[in-house]
């Protein structure tokens, strides 16, 4: 095989990825000292989590380092490095909810889906992420589901009761697959 195309194979597996969608935010923060978390929680805005690529995109338009910019980003939990499922799972295991359950729900999660916090399932319709609060310590324990529907939030959560929200979810995106 010859390799043309200043070094690709013409395979597909060397394309860019189009970041067009981050050039205006680019523009108009990549100039100003301190803005890089924004950036950031732009580009995750726009992409769902940070790649590599965009991390190195980012970085040949602001000047600034890929180790500092990967720094930043692995830091901060609020940013991902890898793509999340369609339904994220945010469980809250704030004071109130640990009090009331919380790591009998992420067991409930855990059971009902085989993953643990920061994963994701084999069929990218879920990932759980525990957080510190979510400020609904009245519907403890309580989770946050978030979608491209938007974010639901269920309180005073059993384990039957969330593994059931969970059959739930899963059935839906599974009739909207076929």
């Amino acid at each position: 095989m010859t390799i043309e195309n200043g070094g690709c194979c013409g395979s597909g597996c060397c394309t860019k990825p189009d970041f067009s969608d981050l050039a205006p935010v680019l523009e108009a923060y990549g100039k100003i000292p301190g803005s890089l978390i924004t950036i950031l929680q732009k580009a995750q805005d726009i992409y769902g989590y940070l790649s590599m690529d965009a991390i190195d995109y980012i970085s040949e338009k602001t000047g600034l380092k890929p180790a500092l910019i990967y720094g930043v980003a692995t830091f901060y939990t609020q940013f991902r490095l890898a793509p999340i499922g369609k339904n994220l799972i945010m469980l809250c295991k704030g004071t109130a909810c640990h009090v009331n359950g919380a790591d009998m729900i992420e067991e409930a999660i855990s059971e009902e889906l085989d993953i643990s916090d920061g994963e994701t399932t084999e069929d990218g319709i879920f990932t759980l992420n525990n957080m510190a609060c979510l400020g609904c310590c009245s519907l403890a324990p309580v989770m946050m589901i978030k979608n491209r529907d938007g974010d639901e939030t269920y309180g005073n959560l059993t384990k039957d009761s969330v593994k059931k929200i969970l059959r739930e979810i899963k059935n839906k995106e599974q009739e909207v697959a076929q």
